[in-house]
């Protein structure tokens, strides 16, 4: 019989900020990230317009991917989480002009999270997600650290329960121990099938400069997309 691995604890490892932040920075987390805030028990209400349905990218690095996302796909609401300071303010700095960061409009299909993901993801109501997007995330690769990559078997009943029958899991990554842990984790459970895998990015997936920089360092990502099964 195998055993349920324990839960993932809701404890954030990585570094929330690097350099010390400007003061345009400072005034965009200070006036401009508040209006971009929700309550995850009722995601959809805290869009001005709501969306026919709801997306969530884990990670969002300097917001490239999200943005892209939005632009392209007006119907849906998209949540970008991420707990890196200055990758924040560089989603902030891209849609808010200088001195308008308390009154300058704001995407109407965005909203952010600057906290755990996996916190949110179980406080979402349940099979609210139609998308959930994993880009180039930190691949933790020593073994001894195998358990706070997102990619877990813990993370798999949150999944289960947030995202709805037919919904769509995009994972992206350069990393090879990563890759391999993919295929293991994903390759011993029932509640993702997967739909492709692809060593160029697929169409309708945007760039980030995470993936770039793979490139240019001459390592070869790999794109998956698993379908939540019903």
């Amino acid at each position: 019989m195998t055993e349920t691995p324990p839960p993932v604890p809701d404890r954030l490892y990585g570094r929330r900020r690097g350099h010390p932040l400007r003061q345009r920075q400072q005034t965009l987390l200070d006036l401009t990230l508040p209006r971009l805030g929700f309550d995850p028990a009722d995601p959809l209400a805290g869009f001005p317009r709501r969306p026919q349905e709801l997306w969530l990218e884990v990670g969002f690095g300097g917001g490239e991917h999200a943005l892209a996302q939005i632009e392209a796909h007006p119907q849906a609401g998209l949540i970008a989480a991420e707990v890196f300071e200055n990758g924040i303010c560089s989603l902030l700095t891209r849609i808010v002009p200088e001195g308008g960061e308390a009154t300058a409009s704001l995407p109407p299909n965005l909203r952010l999270w600057t906290e755990d993901a996996r916190r949110l993801l179980r406080a979402l109501p349940e099979a609210s997600l139609s998308r959930l997007f994993l880009m180039f995330p930190d691949p933790w690769p020593k073994a001894r650290h195998a358990k706070r990559r997102f990619v877990h078997p813990s993370i798999l009943p949150v999944l289960e329960r947030a995202i709805r029958p037919g919904g769509e899991w995009r994972i992206a990554t350069d990393d090879p121990t990563y890759q391999e842990w993919v295929r293991e984790v994903m390759g011993a459970q029932q509640v993702f099938e997967q739909i492709s895998l692809d060593t160029t990015r697929p169409d309708g997936w945007p760039g980030t400069r995470y993936e770039a920089k793979a490139l240019r360092e001459g390592r070869q990502p790999l794109y998956w997309v698993w379908r939540r099964r019903g």
